[in-house]
């Protein structure tokens, strides 16, 4: 397949990219490079002959329409996106343009391109979002394909509202659409304004580890390869108009992730001290949901997909990865979020 993926110097994005060129895929990498994206992220396939990059905004509709004529892609997959809750909280309007009319233009350029092009059914537009859709849950229950949405953040309702309208490009136009929801992701190349990676290098550092609240919040952490290995699944043999919710089933308590990190570093960074003495209780984040879980049941029955590596497995395996290569992390510490908290402004 020839396949367009947007944001694909972005963290899932690139693995995304890796994963499909490694496969074999022809891959057009659409990305705008704003703060957190790198092309270093895709450094490993650049050479590659079924590799090529454009430089565009999804918010720009005819450089999108020239990208449809130019490379003819058999399927988008569309991950480009603003995607920081703490950020939301500051500045949601970038959320509000990015999330929702970029990907309006994504649909209305996707569809000018299949309706001239005559693809019928042999194209897809895969559309990858998040678990934060649906809300929060108390201690029990999961998040399955049939809970309905509750967004609580700028940036969950930001992606809601997307969600929303590729099923509705999908019902009104028949554009074959596929809908992916996922747990929070952990990995390589993980940009260091999130919970995992800022951990790591404020331990690294010798900087306080801020944890929000009392650390109770609980997650479902999805290792970022498994996560691509899932959405390029998705996009070949997803059944049009059908979403699959894609999780680790990995649940913790962020504190309980904190603390694992902590001692993975005292075992393959050891330091003066154990590094949870760094560990600090924060003010929480404005409207931080309690918890988040995926059942993953329907994309493992239907397609076939599990995840490969536990919570720990893979928490070594990003440890590691910090350690190993800090020529691509050391730039991006004075970055605002990175060095500094944001999102306290509600």
């Amino acid at each position: 397949m020839k396949i367009l993926v947007t944001g694909g110097a972005g963290f899932i994005g690139s693995a995304v990219v890796r994963l499909a060129v490694e496969r074999g895929h022809q891959v057009v990498n659409l990305d705008a490079l704003t703060y957190a994206g790198r092309l270093e992220n895709v450094a490993s396939v650049s050479d590659s002959p079924n590799y090529s990059f454009e430089h565009a905004d999804i918010r720009d509709r005819a450089a999108l329409d020239r990208i449809f004529a130019a490379h003819k892609p058999d399927a988008v997959m569309h991950l480009a996106a603003e995607s920081h809750v703490d950020r939301s909280i500051d500045g949601p309007g970038d959320f509000i343009e990015t999330n929702i009319t970029g990907t309006y233009n994504m649909l209305e350029a996707a569809r000018a391109y299949w309706v001239r092009e005559d693809r019928s059914d042999t194209f897809r537009f895969h559309h990858i979002s998040t678990d934060e859709v649906y809300g929060s849950l108390g201690d029990e229950g999961m998040f399955t394909e049939q809970t309905p949405y509750d967004p609580r953040s700028p940036y969950s309702a930001s992606k809601a509202s997307s969600d929303h309208l590729v099923r509705a490009w999908f019902h009104t136009y028949g554009l074959p659409v596929v809908l992916t929801n996922c747990s929070n992701n952990y990995g390589p190349y993980h940009f260091p304004e999130k919970l995992i990676p800022k951990v790591i290098l404020n331990a690294l550092q010798g900087k306080e580890i801020p944890v929000y609240g009392l650390g109770l919040n609980v997650r479902d952490w999805l290792y970022v390869e498994d996560h691509a290995d899932a959405l390029l699944l998705a996009v070949t043999k997803g059944t049009p108009g059908e979403s699959y919710n894609v999780g680790g089933e990995n649940e913790r308590r962020n504190i309980d992730l904190v603390n694992t990190i902590c001692s993975l570093l005292d075992e393959l960074r050891p330091g003066t001290a154990p590094y949870a003495d760094l560990i600090r209780y924060v003010e929480d984040r404005p409207g931080h949901d309690a918890r988040y879980a995926i059942d993953p049941s329907f994309i493992g029955e239907t397609l076939g997909w599990r995840p490969s590596v536990t919570v720990e497995e893979g928490l070594r395996k990003t440890v590691q990865w910090y350690l190993d290569n800090q020529a691509w992390w050391k730039p991006l510490l004075n970055t605002d979020g990175v060095g500094t908290r944001v999102g306290v402004g509600a």
